[in-house]
């Protein structure tokens, strides 16, 4: 029995050598990952300090800027600047946002001095209607607006600088903007028009009540909106309008027909076709305004880090999810597109608790160890960014897949690992990743 009891002591301390060998190993490869990306960040303190990140994606047809939330005062006020650069030094023609077509063209009005124009950004996001409401009714947008504003003042129409939403959402303010246009210039149309979208007529304004109803065996009205961009595309010598103004009304078409897509496959399935489809009309929105600014056009996307950075460098890929910055790589050329994420290790946010819930300031925790932002962390500089390159993509501790933090709408800080965030590889993912030890919520317009 003694024995045994010594076979056993010995095996024991026998696995803690081992152990205590391979935790040692583990340290030291991690010290010298951070010393690898250490090297290779740049300190980001102010404006003049990103000229790396204009040279390596000033000449890029698009340029994607993403977001670990969607509340985030450092994401929106970075992404300022680097757009103000990109439009100012690299002649970018337009911005375009994870956000509603019809509701955020009056802040294109505003930027490009329309007719109709409203008095300020500030109106404007005041009288914005959607949930959630700080996403773009903020004061970080705000200024970057007014900035558009000034900077167009002396240019000519064609060459201002746009800025406008490339989401599926708030399809009845499309609806209504779709009517006035056609009552204005084709009375005829939009008599045509009506009839076809009286197959909503049952739901009022709901899209979820007619995704449900379809569900349950009623008919859809796939044919209808379809039609309805066939007519409206078909019509532009008729309707005798500026290339501007149709394409408007052409878009405001297209919202309510992605919009139903996504509604009802959102109630018929529970695998990508609903994500899908959204992204698509997204990528597809980015894809008209090149071009309708022409070949030599350049644009801005904003957008959440799951949508711009590479769904094909994460498990997204495994659910048979894309994204923008998958199908912007894949129709114009991994060489002309530049993706830059964004990322925090602790601050707060702007989100709600529940969908439509009550906007709070909430706590963003420390980020989990075996997370990229918890990796990053170590570096020693407060606030970085990083342009990867194939040196990067071939590290072998650099390029395993990590945690990489993912803050939507709605967030409950308490229950964010695992759902919060998204296996990855980084420099897969991105062409650059700027980091910021701490972050701080964002100022919305309408408290």
């Amino acid at each position: 029995m003694k024995l045994l009891h010594l076979k056993i002591s010995m095996l024991i301390f026998l696995a803690l050598i081992i152990m205590s060998c391979k935790f040692g190993n583990t340290d030291d490869q991690a010290g010298d990952l951070v010393s690898y990306i250490t090297s290779k960040a740049t300190e980001l303190n102010v404006a003049a300090d990103m000229d790396e990140l204009m040279e390596k994606s000033g000449d890029k047809r698009l340029k994607l800027l993403g977001e670990a939330s969607h509340g985030t005062h450092e994401y929106y006020a970075w992404r300022d600047s680097i757009s103000r650069r990109l439009i100012s030094e690299k002649g970018f023609s337009f911005i375009v946002v994870e956000g509603d077509w019809a509701s955020l063209y009056e802040l294109n009005r505003y930027v490009k001095d329309m007719d109709g124009a409203a008095a300020s950004a500030r109106a404007v996001m005041e009288d914005l209607e959607r949930w959630p409401l700080w996403m773009w009714g903020n004061e970080e947008v705000e200024g970057l607006i007014e900035w558009l504003r000034e900077y167009n003042t002396d240019r000519s129409f064609e060459d201002k600088v746009g800025f406008y939403g490339m989401d599926v959402y708030d399809e009845w303010n499309s609806k209504a903007s779709l009517y006035s246009f056609l009552e204005k210039h084709d009375p005829a149309l939009l008599s045509d028009v009506e009839s076809l979208y009286d197959c909503f007529a049952p739901y009022g304004e709901d899209s979820w009540d007619y995704a449900r109803a379809v569900g349950r065996g009623s008919s859809d009205c796939t044919n209808e909106t379809a039609a309805v961009v066939e007519l409206i595309r078909n019509s532009q010598e008729q309707l005798d309008v500026s290339e501007y103004e149709f394409l408007y009304a052409k878009q405001n078409a297209y919202v309510i027909k992605y919009a139903e897509k996504f509604y009802r496959q959102s109630v018929e399935s529970r695998g990508p076709e609903s994500w899908n489809s959204r992204v698509r009309h997204m990528f597809l929105t980015v894809n008209r305004l090149l071009d309708h600014y022409g070949n030599d056009s350049k644009g801005i996307v904003w957008a959440h880090n799951t949508h711009v950075g590479d769904a094909r460098a994460t498990h997204m890929a495994n659910r048979g999810q894309v994204n923008i910055g998958q199908l912007a790589r894949e129709e114009f050329g991994e060489e002309n597109v530049f993706i830059t994420g964004f990322g925090t290790y602790t601050g707060t946010v702007k989100a709600g608790r529940q969908w439509e819930g009550r906007m709070q300031k909430l706590n963003v925790p420390k980020a989990h160890r075996d997370s990229y932002e918890y990796l990053l962390n170590q570096v020693h500089y407060d606030n970085y960014f990083l342009v990867f390159d194939e040196q990067d993509r071939e590290h072998a501790e650099f390029a395993e897949e990590r945690g990489h933090r993912a803050i939507g709408v709605v967030y409950n800080p308490e229950r964010e690992v695992p759902g919060n965030y998204v296996i990855s590889v980084l420099p897969e993912r991105y062409d650059a990743f700027i980091f910021f030890e701490e972050t701080k919520a964002l100022s919305p317009i309408r408290r």
